[in-house]
């Protein structure tokens, strides 16, 4: 017995479980592992190089005459000496000689378990498989070996693989083959059908092989059809078509590498003797598998699978949501996916970023098909921007009556235009959101949107000369614009950005000063030149007591020029005052001139893009609160010099003394309140709100959309503050309403003061006539019963001075209290401010003075 014997048969009864129960076959076992282990495989043999080839060689012509082998061999020889990280090149080549030998020799019959040799075949009589004969045979026998025989008995054979492969070549581009088809119906346009010959069958093996490589076929017609269909159609955006254009491209590749493996199956089948006819045996090899066709076509059974996948996408999407379905892909951790995604991108974003150029650097919007995330409005791409230079005689001929009037009210056509203009920056160009490829982000394409805007607005609104020059700094500021360079292009609009943006900071605050207009909305609309107002009052008082029918615009026109020249603002740029304008708003039956006087301030494109309708009504409601609170102050102060002056010069009424004092007191408090409004609204709200605009101006950061919204939360803090404006639903101008009422108080106990003090002139020149009577000096005639009538008329105005006084105290107490619980902090100070010695408390929250 061999010494490694006892070592063999643990080995074999482990991995041959039936040797255990058969000791012949564990015999056979064992010596068959003896013979391997004594095989000279890997040991080396005293031969040169030459010599190893040339047997080699001769070892190919046996095998295969044509001396075809032998060729490739030499060459494969040729290019194994050239490589240098083999070392052991000779002893590579001896040992694949060795096993081939090996695999040429008589191999021991073995008869391992249920693969047992069968039984020499009796040709002549042999019965079919139902027969009960079938059973006789050894019992290891298998089922195959069984359907071998029968196929033998029968004569059937395996179809030639070479005529599969040719069909295969056909089902891969859609076309059915001569023994292999597609199902003809819609519903089953997946399914192949097998066309058998009588003595010729196909595996179950090969025709799953021929589905899975059919499948490139229904993939390269799906993507075919859709190409052809769009070549055909009208209206197909530049986006899909360059995914056509790459999906044409690939499609050549593929026709390529179909035309290579057709000449190499032609090649084939020529030098091949076909000596069985037109099938032959099953075992015939070929140069051409349907394997080694299914290795070579993996790659592109991949990339078909994509391109049909982003085919079925591309029905549905245009655009950048077409984009975005592609760019979804790239989050994959499959390389060759990723691969093929990224130079699918490459190719399909082009137009994409041909337009993005266009609008970021130059302002232009060329979308023909809408693709683009941005979106201009037709119906207004028709509408030029209107400037001052296009209108006739420029802004220095703004009105025809040679005054303050601004614009001619005649001219529709102008202000309808006018009207346009306004709305053009904020809807003729559109930012749609759903067409935002996912690669550039929202933030970056909200940039992209604002830059081309801006240049667009400063090219045709502005009519700015030096936009060239900002184009040309904006486009040496990056390289190309692709979807490769991702970080570059990012760069290049934070670059065109900040130059667009700040050229048109520039543009608004030094070549149409609207810091100019600002100020000049701030000094005259919301009175912040104090001697102005003044004089307006002083101007405007006698007209605006009148009734408003009786007013005339010419009047009032010449009532503020003459203001105007009177004060300060007189040095306001002379462009600033020509927009000044006085007008008479509509009127009912009844109101005075107080009522429906108001400053206007025109303005004209392209200031109104920040001075809109909506801003300059804000501005047009502010300067009627601060109008009318300023004629509250005038009328206080004219009381107050009424009554700490004229009423203890002229008169002489000691009885009444007291009562002048209770109406100083509350003409205090009245003065009180009013300077305390005015102070809050001066100082607290415009001047701290104008700060935070002013610092935002000299920043210059951001763009136009963001100095807009800048002086929308200026004006928008400044109304709310002012009009105390509540956020809670329902009693949003419930302080203002109060405010209001208590201005109309003022105004009835300065009525009633004034009539107070007549009432003391005359009786205090009755008294004085008395008593020139006394002396017998004659002044006058007394009317008789005028004592009684004094006395009456005196009841009834103390009851009026006290009626009002009490109610102005009452109802400014209530606004204190609101105040107080108001949401807004600034609110709550001013009713600190009121009753900063809680002299409006309640009566029940006083504590009581201990004495």
């Amino acid at each position: 017995m061999s010494p490694i014997s006892p070592i063999l048969d643990p080995l074999v009864h482990t991995y041959v479980p039936a040797s255990r129960m058969n000791e012949s076959l564990k015999n056979d076992l064992v010596a068959h592992c003896q013979d391997i282990l004594k095989s000279h495989i890997g040991h080396k043999v005293d031969t040169n190089f030459t010599q190893l080839t040339d047997m080699v060689k001769r070892r190919l012509l046996q095998l295969s005459p044509n001396g075809t082998s032998a060729s490739t061999f030499s060459n494969l020889v040729v290019r194994l000496l050239d490589q240098p990280v083999l070392s052991r090149k000779q002893d590579a080549i001896l040992f694949l000689f060795t096993l081939s030998s090996l695999n040429g020799r008589q191999q021991p019959t073995i008869q391992m378990p249920m693969l047992s040799q069968p039984p020499p075949l009796k040709v002549q009589e042999v019965p079919p498989p139902n027969d009960s004969t079938a059973n006789t045979g050894p019992k290891g026998r298998s089922n195959a070996t069984r359907l071998k025989e029968y196929r033998a008995h029968k004569g059937i054979s395996h179809m030639n693989e070479s005529l599969l492969v040719r069909d295969t070549l056909y089902l891969m581009q859609g076309i059915s083959g001569k023994y292999v088809r597609f199902a003809t119906s819609n519903e089953d346009e997946k399914k192949l059908v097998f066309i058998s010959e009588p003595m010729v069958t196909i595996s179950s093996p090969t025709q799953a092989l021929i589905h899975r490589l059919a499948e490139l076929g229904y993939l390269y017609s799906r993507v075919e059809t859709f190409v052809r269909e769009r070549e055909d159609a009208t209206g197909v955006g530049m986006i899909e078509q360059s995914l056509c254009h790459y999906l044409q491209t690939q499609l050549t590749e593929y026709y390529r590498l179909i035309a290579v493996l057709e000449t190499q199956l032609t090649s084939t089948q020529r030098e091949d003797v076909d000596s069985h006819g037109a099938f032959g045996a099953a075992d015939e090899e070929t140069g051409l598998s349907l394997r080694r066709l299914d290795v070579w076509v993996n790659d592109w059974r991949l990339r078909m699978r994509m391109m049909s996948v982003c085919v079925e996408g591309a029905r549905d999407s245009q655009g950048g949501a077409l984009v975005n379905l592609i760019h979804s892909y790239t989050d994959n951790g499959d390389p060759f996916v990723r691969k093929f995604t990224d130079e699918l991108l490459e190719e399909v974003s082009r137009p994409f970023f041909a337009t993005l150029h266009k609008w970021l650097f130059s302002g232009e919007l060329y979308d023909p098909f809408e693709e683009f995330f941005v979106t201009a409005d037709s119906s207004l791409g028709h509408i030029p921007y209107v400037h001052p230079s296009s209108i006739p005689g420029g802004i220095n001929h703004l009105s025809n009556d040679g005054g303050f009037g601004g614009f001619n009210g005649d001219t529709e056509e102008l202000s309808g235009l006018r009207e346009n203009g306004q709305k053009l920056w904020e809807t003729k160009y559109r930012f749609r959101k759903d067409m935002l490829p996912m690669f550039v982000g929202e933030s970056f394409g909200r940039k992209i949107f604002s830059t081309g805007k801006s240049l667009n607005f400063i090219r045709y609104s502005c009519l700015d000369s030096d936009w060239v020059v900002t184009r040309e700094k904006m486009s040496n500021t990056g390289g190309t614009l692709q979807y490769g360079d991702i970080g570059g292009l990012e760069r290049s609009i934070d670059a065109a950005y900040r130059l667009a943006s700040h050229r048109l900071f520039e543009v608004f605050i030094d070549k149409f000063k609207l810091l100019d207009h600002l100020s000049a909305l701030k000094s005259f609309l919301l009175l912040g030149h104090g001697d102005f107002a003044d004089q307006l009052m002083e101007t405007l008082g006698p007209s605006l007591a009148k009734p408003a029918n009786t007013l005339y615009r010419h009047n009032l026109t010449a009532n503020l020029e003459t203001a105007i020249r009177s004060s300060n603002a007189q040095q306001d740029p002379v462009d600033v005052l020509r927009r000044l304008d006085a007008r008479i708003l509509e009127y009912s039956h009844g109101e005075i001139g107080w009522d429906v006087f108001t400053l206007e301030y025109k303005v004209n494109p392209p200031i109104d893009t920040v001075l809109d309708q909506e801003a300059m009504e804000k501005y047009l409601k502010l300067f009627k609160h601060l109008w009318q609170m300023k004629r509250i102050e005038k009328t206080l102060d004219k009381s107050w010099m009424r009554v700490t002056g004229g009423a203890q010069t002229f008169i002489h009424l000691p009885e009444l003394e007291f009562e002048w004092h209770k109406i100083r007191l509350v003409i205090a408090e009245m003065i009180h309140f009013v300077r305390q409004m005015e102070a809050y609204c001066r100082l607290e709200v415009i001047e701290c709100s104008w700060k935070v605009l002013i610092d935002f101006l000299n920043k210059k950061e951001g763009d136009l959309d963001a100095l807009i919204d800048a002086h929308r939360t200026y004006l928008e803090r400044v109304t709310k503050k002012i009009l105390l404006w509540n956020s809670k639903p329902g009693k949003e101008e419930v302080l203002l309403r109060q405010v209001l009422e208590i201005f109309t108080s003022i105004l009835q106990f300065r009525e009633a003061t004034d009539n107070f003090y007549n009432y003391c002139l005359t009786e205090s020149a009755r008294k004085d006539r008395e008593m020139d009577a006394e002396r017998g000096v004659y002044t006058g005639h007394a009317a008789e019963g005028d004592a009684a009538s004094s006395r009456d008329n005196l009841s009834g105005l103390l009851d009026r001075l006290k009626d009002y006084g009490s109610g102005f105290s009452d109802k400014v107490q209530t606004v204190v209290q609101q105040l107080q619980i108001h949401p807004d902090l600034d609110c709550r100070f001013l009713g600190i401010r009121l009753s900063f010695s809680d002299y409006y408390k309640p009566k029940k929250d006083q504590q009581p003075t201990k004495s």
